[in-house]
């Protein structure tokens, strides 16, 4: 493909006459693996841009190619270790995929943690990032820390309106903190990652789950559900946290003047882009769920705030439980939440 769109070049240059800079043939391939559609926002308006970008500012010296539907072997939950082996070059991590390993990143991810602007969730993810989980993803090196836009709760049937309306649905969970504020509403969670979903959801094993508007459209939840339902306020119900990475063998080979290509596409800059990426599939997967008539409802301030209440237990027992592993959990979450408060009154 790439040299047939450099003779294509060519041709189009010898025929009108115009001068342009040769494409590099590529010094690097890097092969960078994630778990979704290619359709999805994510990979949509922030993998394939970003990869393109470094591509152009490389004058072509580097090719990224990206894989879906982990095309290159392993589960998701497995992804951070394919990259930390060299079995890819880069991807899309979920830390929570892998319970209790990555324990301070679930700070960011507690009930009620993010404000539903996934840029701004994002910008305070890198700086809690940079101030508490650098030395955890050692053998990595990172990109992009960031974080998705608010949790839905997707389900068949009718939307949930109190708190009791949770009582004994079975609800797909993200990740760990995500789970435990369901268990604690009475739902029954079952974690599964987001491949595992529709199939569940079409089996009758699930009544719904909590994702996402954005990936609604690509996981066919127009057809397999037939409500969503936010939470009212700036608050997310629960949101997840996410690494894009690569191998750091990879990385500290590259030359110096492309390995600073990488640099500078990297850190709150792409943190913050990989954000609006979630921003704008969230427009776009609330709008399709709507066009698809199902039920678009919000749980009342109330409501909410008994959400709320419960969500606040839900830290507490998180506190108790890593500060028995050592960590300072209190400390953790007001490092947290200082850094969404410092996004939320200077966004820019």
């Amino acid at each position: 493909m790439m040299s047939f769109l450099k003779s294509t070049l060519a041709a189009i240059i010898a025929a009108t006459g115009l001068t342009a800079p040769v494409l590099a043939e590529p010094e690097v391939t890097l092969r960078f693996q994630h778990f979704v559609s290619p359709l999805s926002a994510n990979p949509t308006y922030f993998m394939d841009p970003w990869a393109r970008a470094i591509e152009e500012q490389s004058g072509g010296r580097i090719e990224i190619e990206l894989y879906p539907f982990m095309q290159l072997g392993g589960k998701a939950p497995s992804q951070y270790d394919l990259i930390r082996d060299g079995a890819i070059d880069g991807g899309w991590v979920i830390p929570g995929y892998q319970p209790g390993r990555f324990p301070e990143a679930e700070a960011l991810e507690l009930p009620f943690m993010t404000t539903k602007s996934a840029e701004e969730a994002s910008r305070a993810a890198w700086t809690f990032t940079q101030e508490h989980l650098m030395d955890d993803f050692a053998d990595v090196h990172v990109i992009a820390a960031h974080m998705h836009g608010p949790g839905i709760v997707h389900k068949t049937g009718a939307p949930v309106g109190t708190v009791e309306d949770f009582d004994g649905l079975r609800l797909r969970g993200p990740s760990r903190p995500a789970t435990l504020l369901l268990k604690e509403i009475g739902a029954e969670p079952v974690g599964m990652p987001v491949p595992a979903f529709p199939e569940a959801l079409s089996k009758g094993v699930l009544d719904g789950g909590v994702i996402t508007w954005e990936m609604s459209p690509s996981l066919k939840l127009d057809d397999l559900t037939d409500s969503h339902t936010d939470v009212a306020g700036d608050r997310s119900l629960y949101n997840l946290y996410f690494i894009w990475a690569m191998n750091r063998d990879v990385y500290e080979d590259l030359p110096d003047d492309l390995r600073a290509i990488i640099d500078a596409n990297s850190g709150m800059m792409a943190s913050a882009w990989a954000g609006r990426a979630h921003d704008t599939g969230d427009r776009v997967g609330r709008e399709l769920m709507a066009a698809a008539d199902n039920t678009i409802a919000e749980l009342s301030e109330a409501e909410t705030a008994r959400l709320r209440e419960i969500g606040e237990k839900v830290r507490a027992d998180w506190i108790a439980e890593v500060s028995r592993k050592g960590l300072d959990g209190a400390g953790l979450i007001d490092s947290a939440e200082a850094a969404v408060a410092a996004e939320m009154a200077d966004p820019s």
